[in-house]
C-alpha cells in the first residue's frame, strides 16, 4: 500500500498496517521533524489511542504537560474543574507537532513502513480506470511510478490524492472563523483554559519547552483583518477576552511570529474510489474552533486500518470494505460536525446565559467538559 501524507493521519494508519503486516510505503512533500499549522490539542480519546498503541509514554517523555485542569469563561459565566478522565488518560495534552508528528512517524517506520520524506506525488497511476500507484518526482527531477493495490491519501484538507481521484464531496459549508495563534513564555500552567466574548475565543494550551500556545479564532461576520493590522488585532482580542488574561501577558512574553490560517472550510469528501481511500482531514475536515483534527486524524486512521484485514487481492471484499469504512464516517463524525459549526457561530451571549445559569451545578460542568473532549456520557446505573 502506498501512504501520501505522513502527518497524524498518514503516520497512523502506515503504523497499523504495517503491524498487521502490510507492506507500506509512506511518502510526504516535507522534510520530518517540520513543525506545520495546528490546533495542537489532543482530547482524551485520542491520548487513549496512543496509550493503546505503546506511543503515549513516548510523547509524555519529551516533556508536553498532561492537562488536567480546565476553565471555561464566557461573561458572568466561569466553569472550572478537574478534566475528565479517559480510562488511564487524566487529560488532553496539546503537543507541538514536530515533536508529535516525528514519534508517529518513527513507529510506522519501527514497525515495517518505508518512509520517504521530500517527495511530491505528482500523479496517480491508472490501470483499467483503478489506482493502482502513483507517480512522483525525484530529486534528480525525473519521474517515477510506485505500483501498490490501494493508494491512501492523508495529505490533508486540499489533498493532491483526492483532486486526481476526483473524489466528490457530499457535504460542505461555509467558513466560518479565521485562527491566529503565537507561543508566549512566563505563563504558569493552569491547565486548558477558554475565553469566549462576542464574535471571539481564545484558549491558553500549555505545551513543550514551558511554553504556551495561545490561539484566537475571530468570526468571519466581522470586517476581514487586513495582513498588517493581523498582530495588533491578535494583542487586541487577548486583552478584551479577560481581564486575568490580560494581567497575565503583561508579564509573559510572544515568543516567534503570529500564525495565522484563514483556509479552515467545512466539507466531507466520498472517501473511496477503485483503488484508493482518504482518511483524516483529506476525508472530512470542520472548524478547528473544538481542535478535534488530531483525535479524529487517529481515530479514521484505526477504522481504516481495521477495514482492511484482508486480501487486498480480493477487490470485491476491499470495495465492501471501503465502502463501508465511508458510510461510517460520515455516521459517526456528522453529530461532532454539527456541534462544531454551531459553535463556530460564536454566538457566545446565548451561550453565557445556559452557563452562567449552572455553573455551579459539577454534574453540568462535568458534562460540558466531557462534550468538548469527545468522550460519551457513562451508562445509567442498572437497577
Amino acid at each position: 500500500m502506498i501512504v501520501v501524507g505522513a502527518r497524524c493521519a498518514g503516520a497512523v494508519t502506515a503504523m497499523l498496517l504495517a503491524r498487521a503486516g502490510r507492506k507500506v510505503l509512506l511518502l510526504d512533500r516535507a522534510p520530518f521533524p517540520s513543525d506545520t499549522v495546528s490546533t495542537h490539542y489532543v482530547h482524551q480519546p485520542g491520548l487513549a489511542h496512543l496509550h493503546r498503541w505503546g506511543l503515549l509514554d513516548e510523547l509524555l517523555a519529551t516533556g508536553c504537560p498532561t492537562l488536567t485542569r480546565v476553565s471555561l469563561s464566557v461573561s458572568d459565566a466561569h466553569l472550572t474543574g478537574p478534566a475528565p478522565s479517559l480510562g488511564a488518560v487524566a487529560g488532553g495534552c496539546a503537543p507541538r507537532r514536530h515533536i508529535l508528528d516525528h514519534i508517529l512517524v518513527r513507529a510506522a517506520v519501527r514497525a515495517g513502513a518505508e518512509f520517504r520524506p521530500r517527495t511530491t506525488v505528482l500523479d496517480l497511476h491508472w490501470q483499467d480506470g483503478v489506482v493502482a500507484g502513483i507517480v512522483h518526482g525525484t530529486r534528480h527531477g525525473t519521474q517515477h511510478v510506485e505500483r501498490a493495490p490501494l493508494v491512501i491519501g492523508a495529505d490533508g484538507r486540499h489533498s493532491t490524492v483526492a483532486r486526481l481521484a476526483r473524489a466528490p464531496y457530499l457535504h460542505q459549508d461555509p467558513e466560518l472563523t479565521r485562527t491566529y495563534y503565537a507561543y508566549w513564555s512566563g505563563l504558569a500552567n493552569q491547565g486548558l483554559r477558554f475565553y469566549l466574548t462576542r464574535g471571539a475565543g481564545t484558549a491558553c494550551m500549555p505545551t513543550h519547552d514551558g511554553l504556551t500556545v495561545i490561539p484566537v479564532a475571530f468570526s468571519r461576520t466581522g470586517h476581514p483583518i487586513a495582513n498588517s493590522d493581523r498582530q495588533r488585532t491578535y494583542l487586541g482580542t487577548l486583552g478584551q477576552t479577560s481581564l486575568d488574561l490580560e494581567r497575565q501577558l503583561a508579564d509573559a512574553r510572544q515568543e516567534g511570529p503570529l500564525f495565522c490560517c484563514s483556509d479552515q472550510p467545512n466539507f466531507f469528501r466520498r472517501a473511496h474510489g477503485p483503488g484508493w481511500a482518504l482518511v483524516g482531514d483529506a476525508a472530512h475536515t470542520k472548524d478547528p474552533c473544538w481542535a478535534r483534527g488530531i483525535t479524529d486524524a487517529f481515530t479514521q486512521a484505526s477504522m481504516l486500518a481495521d477495514s482492511l484485514d484482508m486480501p487486498l487481492a480480493d477487490h470485491r471484499r476491499v470495495g465492501k470494505a471501503l465502502t463501508d469504512y465511508a458510510r461510517r464516517l460520515v455516521h459517526d463524525f456528522t453529530p461532532a460536525y454539527e456541534g462544531t459549526l454551531f459553535a463556530a457561530r460564536m454566538d457566545n451571549d446565548r451561550r453565557s446565559r445556559e452557563l452562567a445559569d449552572n455553573q455551579h451545578d459539577p454534574a453540568y460542568v462535568q458534562r460540558c467538559f466531557r462534550g468538548f473532549a469527545g468522550i460519551p456520557e457513562p451508562a445509567p446505573a442498572q437497577a
